[in-house]
């Protein structure tokens, strides 16, 4: 079983620079009130749990492993439940750069925190390598974070974030990502599904190997979000009854993917600073 690493504490100091500080005026359904705008680099994490074991993860990463993350200069955007696969964490973890990201996962993972919760949070796990490495597709794509909710704060009921992927045979181009906003967007707007942040791989070389990424893959991810998740579906289906979507969109979507997409409905936790 693939597991985190374990290794002899670093000592390293480091600066928290996420980005930089926007005016609280984004309206994105990730969140009531944007504030920071983040990250250069992003790792969507999908982590694979023994049964039984999601709550367990769930409680320890909110406890322990936000605010120590992004003390060594990393940023949280988010932490969620897979509704559709019961065992199944997803989290989201970003970096101002490459050289950032090997720092802090140096620092954190060779850190007194880790080390004292690693065999616990190791043991809840199957499987934690389905990892996609992501860089924003144009500059101003990627997340708005509004405050990290504080220790003890409650989950809200029933909303739902809407992460989507989707794979390709090359490396995503300029070509996709004009009909992405021009095409796709509008008619996902339209559905009351508004894009909140929209990524595509990054090829950079996986400098901290202790972690692997998925390797060789071309994919562009987006994310929205909705109040519940029969409001996300009955947005779906207007989505896909629009004569936009279904004559014009739809079809040129389905010749450029190598495979069918792959929709993430995730419950976010109690503390992540993305959700409805």
């Amino acid at each position: 079983m693939p597991r985190l690493p374990s290794f002899a504490p670093t000592l390293l100091l480091l600066s928290l620079a996420c980005a930089g500080t926007r005016p609280a005026t984004d309206s994105s359904p990730m969140s009531t009130r944007s504030t920071n705008a983040c990250c250069q680099i992003v790792e969507l994490r999908q982590y694979t749990l023994k049964p039984g074991q999601r709550d367990t993860l769930v409680e320890l990463f909110e406890r322990e492993f936000l605010e120590s993350q992004e003390a060594v200069a990393m940023a949280i955007p988010g932490e969620f439940r897979d509704l559709d696969r019961p065992n199944r964490f997803v989290w989201l973890r970003g970096f101002t750069d490459m050289t950032s990201r090997h720092q802090g996962l140096t620092a954190f993972y060779g850190g007194p925190v880790w080390q004292a919760n690693r065999d616990v949070a190791n043991d809840t796990m199957l499987d934690a390598t389905n990892v996609l490495l992501l860089r924003p597709a144009r500059p101003g794509s990627g997340f708005h974070l509004g405050e990290r909710p504080a220790r003890g704060a409650t989950e809200v009921p029933g909303t739902v974030v809407l992460a989507t992927v989707y794979s390709f045979g090359a490396p995503v181009d300029e070509d996709f990502v004009r009909f992405f906003e021009h095409d796709m967007k509008p008619a996902l707007e339209e559905a009351g599904l508004p894009v909140s942040a929209y990524f595509q791989t990054e090829y950079s070389p996986n400098t901290f190997t202790k972690l692997p990424i998925r390797e060789g893959e071309h994919v562009f991810v987006w994310f929205s979000g909705a109040p519940g998740a029969d409001a996300l579906q009955e947005r779906l289906s207007r989505l896909t009854a629009s004569q936009a979507w279904s004559t014009r969109v739809a079809p040129e979507l389905k010749r450029r993917l190598k495979s069918e997409p792959e929709l993430l409905r995730l419950s976010p936790g109690a503390r992540s600073r993305l959700r409805e």
